[in-house]
């Protein structure tokens, strides 16, 4: 919790960073209106939200989840490799699951405040516009909907970036790591899919794997052919593969004398 409160406070400080977050809303601001117009405004009804609104709401705030992930967590553990801090940590009462557990929390707090909460807080402005809860009474199941395809996204994002500053002391260079694991799968995908024709190769990319999975989440019809179960596995094995880099990196450093 020290970590965690320490991290979470020393971004607070951070003017660009606040800056960052507050463009991280426009898209929420833009649905609200939306949403406002919807309820209000017969001549606009085809405004009105749906499942598929919430869905690309949260893709949108892909980009964002990309960026704070960055700002926030390329130099959570870089910097502390590079200020040898992890013998200072790790030789006080303080397990190794508990420093990365506070590291996590960091980002989980900041990646949350642009997925899971402007979404939840959308839902709830389209109730109050309304003034009746005839669609969240239709629409129940966006509630645990948004919860998972938010967690999914975020703890994706969350525990690659901070396998990849546990790998580095260069905080720019984990950003550009970040950046070459997002973006080199993504154009690997789009080649293969132009070659072939095909879509059947999404699982290349955890970020389109991400996608497929939250489309059946929000009980949507996938837009690729790769079977979700595989997309699913992927983002799971990537986290696997990331808290196994973790484990084996997060470790104090013996000193000779």
């Amino acid at each position: 919790m020290v970590i965690a409160r320490a991290g979470i406070l020393s971004m607070i400080r951070r003017r660009m960073f606040l800056g960052l977050m507050i463009v991280a809303w426009f898209p929420f601001v833009y649905e609200a209106v939306k949403v406002y117009a919807s309820t209000n405004f017969p001549q606009v009804a085809m405004l009105a939200p749906t499942a598929e609104t919430f869905r690309d709401f949260l893709e949108t705030q892909n980009l964002f989840v990309f960026f704070v992930a960055i700002y926030v967590g390329a130099g959570l553990i870089a910097n502390d490799r590079r200020a040898n801090a992890l013998q200072i940590y790790l030789s006080k009462p303080l397990l190794r699951s508990e420093y990365i557990a506070g590291k996590a929390a960091i980002l989980f707090f900041f990646l949350m405040l642009v997925t899971w909460f402007p979404a939840m807080l959308l839902l709830l402005l389209q109730v109050l516009f309304a003034g009746n809860f005839q669609f969240l009474q239709k629409n129940l199941f966006l509630i645990p909907a948004i919860t998972v395809a938010s967690l999914l996204q975020v703890l994706l994002a969350a525990f690659t970036i901070l396998a990849l500053s546990s790998l580095s002391k260069s905080s720019r260079y984990v950003a550009i790591l970040f950046a070459g694991v997002i973006f080199f799968t993504l154009a690997i995908f789009g080649f293969m899919a132009a070659v072939t024709g095909s879509t059947a190769m999404s699982w290349i990319s955890p970020t389109e794997s991400a996608a497929q999975v939250r489309a059946v989440i929000f009980r949507l019809t996938p837009r690729y052919v790769t079977p979700w179960q595989v997309s699913l596995l992927v983002v799971l094995a990537f986290m696997a593969v990331s808290l196994s880099i973790l484990e084996r990196r997060v470790r104090g450093v013996e000193v000779v004398t």
